[in-house]
């Protein structure tokens, strides 16, 4: 297949391309590492009238540590940069541990962080780092910009809060607590699919290795990135006891809803995020405490 005929432009500014989802509105699409976008145009289940080139605008390409610790980085920043990234290794281990994960390295090469969040795929992994880090999203249009954290981005099947006229232009991450450790993992059929499950894990300890914090979050388990807060919560107070932790990955079968495809059922897809939820608490404690 081939995509419907549509027109092009490439702005150079970030200005020119506001400008242009302004005047072009629910006709245009934004392009940017094309690695979902091209696909579905070429099955035509998209066919956008203009499509808005993103990727001459270098403003947009970046990454950087504030003084505050908190990291910036520019939604062009191409998902390879950031797996080679020191600032990225040394200061956000979970996003650095959860990339490699993405596809194949031909794909993220190309694919950039931006695009995979505003795509809003919810078997996808860097949705699910942003909430687990509870990082926020800028998004900016010709009259001004806003912030909307991650877990009021989502909003359904490859849905964002996002407006037809705005462009997500930055990802913010805050600093970790001391005595945190992070953990990530998934389950695919082969290296470089979709995962059938996986689970972002971020615990807080004490200096008697008793949770005081805890972040648990879910891809491929409903129609966004699913955060088990109550789960997560029962940590809280607790050790890493194998019975706690058995506990708490029974409880996120309450706030999950994975559904059956022709890769697996809902209830094996239950099952792995289960198996990966002690795994990956396992790991976050003992980082948490090795800290």
């Amino acid at each position: 297949m081939k995509p419907a005929p549509f027109e092009y432009i490439a702005p150079t500014s970030l200005a020119e391309a506001l400008t242009a989802v302004r005047q072009h509105g629910s006709d245009a699409s934004l392009l940017a590492g094309g690695q979902s976008l091209v696909p579905v145009m070429n099955f035509r289940l998209a066919q956008p009238a203009m499509l808005v080139d993103l990727n001459r605008i270098p403003e947009l390409d970046y990454v950087r540590r504030e003084g505050n610790g908190f990291i910036r980085i520019g939604s062009m920043t191409r998902q390879r940069t950031l797996e080679r990234h020191p600032l990225i290794a040394q200061y956000t281990p979970l996003l650095h541990e959860a990339l490699p994960y993405i596809a194949h390295p031909q794909i993220r090469n190309r694919g950039t962080i931006g695009g995979s969040l505003a795509h809003a795929d919810p078997a996808a992994e860097l949705p699910v780092i942003l909430l687990a880090l509870n990082g926020r999203v800028q998004l900016q249009k010709s009259g001004g910009a806003r912030w909307v954290h991650g877990r009021d981005f989502y909003t359904d099947l490859f849905t964002t809060a996002r407006a037809e006229d705005e462009i997500l232009t930055e990802i913010e991450l805050p600093p970790l607590p001391p005595r945190t450790g992070v953990a990530f993992t998934e389950v695919a059929r082969r290296h470089g699919d979709y995962a059938l499950s996986g689970v972002a894990a971020v615990v807080t300890v004490d200096e008697r290795a008793v949770c005081t914090a805890a972040r648990l979050v879910y891809l491929n388990a409903g129609d966004t990135p699913i955060s088990a807060t109550q789960a997560a919560a029962l940590l809280v107070g607790e050790q890493a006891d194998e019975e706690v932790l058995t506990a708490v990955a029974h409880a996120t079968q309450q706030e999950i809803t994975p559904t059956t495809d022709i890769h697996a059922t809902a209830d094996y897809k239950r099952h792995l995020a289960k198996v990966l939820t002690v795994r990956v608490l396992q790991q976050a404690f003992t980082r948490a405490v090795n800290e």
